[in-house]
């Protein structure tokens, strides 16, 4: 018994483990795939949904029903950190551009907590379509799920570029990421921007590495965060050195219009920092005035509905408004500091971001979906086109192949026939491929009879064009990206 101890000294061990416990909690949990965006939880609630058919074309289904079928197969945690989770990833006011399709009550702005999962129903979203197209093409590497029993992806085939148009937020053991969202139509621009300049590098030196392109310049495209609640940035500097560096800091201010007319002074508020809940921030601005911190406000209205935000604050009639907004601005929860820390995953690793890694590495990511797609689909034409040319083959034949067929022990004797294996008598050996002789065995005799030979050299003439198409784009880097 003594034999199978292992002595070893206490302070080592723990610092191992600490260590190891340390990176599972950052790859496992925290810290997003630079390549779909996604921390696994956030994989795991996509890829479950749609294996379990609950796509946007399809009705809503029970919040319940989608836990229940994660948390069983892929993620086995607690069910409600699991549904506030998926609850987030269906706010409009906490992701840009939201994931999941939610009908019933999923919380608001204002701080209110959803119904229970068992009353609210859900789908994916129309978005998330393109997070998961292509995954049934050999696309990405599966991996096996907790217990062996199923098949999770390693990463999305993410068509979007998910980390910076919904950005992240995690905090894991000694670090921490924060990435702002952003608009569709300016990184789609500045994707191209990156794709025209991979392209031009790989021309003239042939270097696989990103090219060199300062912020400034990508900023001629992407002009910086689009938070899902509106607000204005204040601070380039901070913006320049988030791209440049992975990390800066910068002032979201609401939208507030100064209204002086007939009926009054007033400030209307028509948006809100990111990540403020709005009663808090309008509890906040009362009781700096009961404590009089602010001064100058006589009445705070929420007026504020599905159309979107209005907060109307009236102003006394001897107070300036633009100096009690500058007081708001300074005290209330009006304007916010943003600290962006853009940490992710990338080859296994936990790496600060600058903007440039993160566009390449999407291409590439993008790139190499491309290829296996395409191969993919290259193969299928292949076979397809392979077994059309043994029914054209066949047709040559035809009265000798329904006459084996008829005489033909079973099917395996019939093929085997086809094959060549053996030699009908009177009949000249066959010399079909065994997928071939597959193909022709399957079909009922009275099919190969009426067999359209003129629609299958059709389909066989597209197959080709599809194939030639299939092989310049896997020959060509530039047709790929």
């Amino acid at each position: 018994m003594a034999e199978d101890l292992l002595r070893r000294d206490i302070s080592e061990e723990m610092k191992e483990s600490y260590i190891n416990y340390a990176m599972s909690v950052i790859i496992g949990r925290a810290l997003p795939d630079v390549r779909d965006g996604l921390k696994p939880v956030h994989r795991r609630i996509l890829w479950g949904m749609h294996q379990a058919g609950h796509s946007h074309e399809k009705g809503y289904s029970k919040s319940a029903r989608s836990v229940g079928e994660v948390m069983g197969k892929f993620h086995p945690h607690g069910d409600q950190a699991l549904y506030d989770t998926m609850v987030r990833m269906a706010q409009d006011f906490s992701l840009r551009y939201p994931l999941i399709d939610g009908q019933g009550n999923f919380g608001s702005i204002d701080g209110d907590p959803p119904a229970a999962m068992r009353y609210t129903e859900s789908r994916l979203d129309r978005l998330s379509r393109h997070m998961l197209e292509d995954i049934n093409k050999d696309t990405i590497d599966m991996e096996p799920n907790f217990d062996d029993t199923e098949s999770e992806p390693s990463v999305l085939p993410a068509r979007l570029p998910n980390l910076l148009l919904n950005g992240s937020d995690g905090i894991a053991v000694g670090m921490a990421t924060k990435i702002p969202p952003h608009n569709l139509n300016e990184v789609a621009a500045a994707i191209r921007f990156h794709i025209e300049r991979v392209i031009e590098q790989n021309r003239k030196i042939g270097l696989d590495n990103p090219p060199k392109i300062d912020a400034l310049e990508y900023m001629e495209f992407l002009k910086g965060p689009d938070f899902p609640t509106g607000a204005t940035i204040h601070g380039i500097d901070g913006i320049v050195d988030m791209y440049r560096t992975g990390s800066g800091r910068f002032h979201i201010r609401s939208d507030v219009e100064v209204v002086d007319d007939s009926s009054g002074k007033k400030l209307i508020i028509h948006s809100i920092p990111y990540q403020v809940k709005k009663a808090g921030m309008l509890q906040g601005i009362a009781e700096l005035v009961q404590k009089e911190q602010v001064k100058g406000i006589r009445d705070i209205r929420d007026e504020s509905s599905k159309e979107g935000i209005r907060v109307v604050i009236e102003i006394k009639q001897n107070a300036d408004p633009h100096a009690v907004l500058n007081q708001l601005y300074q005290s209330s929860r009006l304007q916010e500091s943003y600290s962006a820390n853009m940490m992710g995953i990338l080859k296994g690793e936990p790496v600060q971001l600058d903007l440039c890694t993160i566009l390449h590495t999407h291409v590439r990511h993008r790139e190499s979906i491309i290829e296996r797609r395409t191969q993919f689909d290259l193969n299928k034409a292949e076979a397809r086109a392979h077994i059309l040319e043994g029914l054209i083959k066949a047709q040559k034949r035809m009265s000798e192949i329904i006459e084996v067929g008829r005489n033909s022990d079973s099917r395996d004797h019939f093929e085997k026939y086809l094959r060549g294996e053996e030699k009908y008598p009177k009949i000249k050996r066959f010399d079909f491929s065994q997928r071939q002789a597959k193909a022709i065995a399957e079909r009922r005799l009275y099919q190969l009879t009426k067999l359209n030979v003129q629609e299958v050299a059709d389909e066989l003439s597209n197959l080709k064009d599809s194939i030639k198409e299939y092989k310049a784009i896997l020959e060509s880097r530039v047709r790929r990206l």
